[in-house]
């Protein structure tokens, strides 16, 4: 089955300000705008050629999340350097959610969240 199921597309966060979000994820994390569509739907590409979908949200209020919250937790980003996606996240103003800590495999991860409050992760492998 590896030969048919090739990996993962995209995940994708449901917005309150689908333009904004895109931006920030834009000028903040250097994703560009692969696609769009009239919803407004965007699929934003990483430098690595990854997707994110950004759509509009519906009426249903937002659960309280933590990184351990049943269901999809977070969104790890891979970064070549920590130190510099540290120092540029809070050129632009990222707040930190906590410490760095060690990732399970190996590595250095910090804990951040978008401005609509999704939760984030910079990580750099060994």
């Amino acid at each position: 089955m590896r030969e048919v199921f090739l990996g993962i597309d995209h995940p994708a966060i449901a917005a309150d300000d689908v333009e904004s979000l895109t931006k920030w994820y834009c000028e903040t994390l250097g994703y560009k705008v692969f696609a769009q569509a009239d919803k407004p739907v965007y699929i934003i590409e990483a430098p690595d050629g990854t997707y994110i979908e950004v759509m509009p949200k519906d009426e249903t209020s937002r659960p309280d999340r933590t990184v351990n919250t049943p269901g999809w937790s977070h969104l790890a980003l891979r970064v070549s350097d920590m130190d510099k996606a540290m120092a540029a996240l809070e050129a632009k103003g990222v707040e930190w959610l906590g410490e760095e800590f060690l990732a399970v495999g190996g590595g250095r991860i910090r804990n951040f969240n978008d401005p609509e409050g999704n939760l984030l992760q910079i990580l750099q492998r060994k």
